[in-house]
């Protein structure tokens, strides 16, 4: 697994339940929200599973809705323990990422 494939997969959950928290989305337009935020390398393969793992863990509900085109689409919505949870992980992530590129831009960069 890559360095970026490794770093991506401790904040997905986050990203998911902030785009989540905006709008009720089903999973392949959340998937193209991810990518035109510049996360080219989430697939929807990648995203079924969160969902499923969101949905357990109660940060999200899913409800199944007519699509205008083709069959029905399973619209996800976060839950008030999803805010809570997404709201942790903005803190945490606050605390993590301000120190973490400080010392990334600190680095010795004439090797």
């Amino acid at each position: 697994m890559s360095v970026r494939s490794q770093l991506l997969k401790g904040v997905l959950d986050g990203c998911v339940l902030s785009i989540i928290e905006k709008e009720t989305i089903y999973g392949y337009e959340l998937s193209k929200k991810l990518q035109d935020a510049g996360l080219n390398d989430v697939s929807e393969g990648t995203i079924y599973p969160v969902l499923l793992r969101l949905q357990k863990n109660g940060y999200i509900r899913g409800e199944m809705r007519p699509s205008e085109s083709g069959p029905n689409r399973k619209y996800y919505s976060l839950t008030d323990d999803g805010r809570s949870a997404l709201n942790e992980l903005a803190l945490e992530w606050a605390h993590i990422a301000g120190p973490v590129s400080e010392l990334m831009q600190r680095r010795r960069t004439d090797d």
